[in-house]
């Protein structure tokens, strides 16, 4: 991956809203990092700024997702 990652982020760090199905995180330039839950079943782990280029890797077991699933 020719990306930098800008940190590695337990997901229960992550706040979910079930109502937009998204883990977000805060990101330094004030905005959040976001990834869906259902990009996390397909296996992506990289959760990325919408407003800058920072990204965080997110460090779970696709068993931890069914927690999150239980609350849409």
């Amino acid at each position: 991956m020719s990306e930098t990652i800008y940190d590695q982020i337990e997901i229960e760090d992550f706040t979910f809203d079930p109502a937009t199905q998204l883990f977000t995180y805060p990101c330094p330039c004030g905005d959040r990092f976001q990834i869906s839950i259902y990009d996390m079943q397909e296996g992506e782990n990289i959760a990325v700024c919408p407003s800058c280029s920072l990204m965080t890797e997110i460090i779970f077991d696709e068993s931890d997702l069914q927690e999150y699933l239980d609350q849409i």
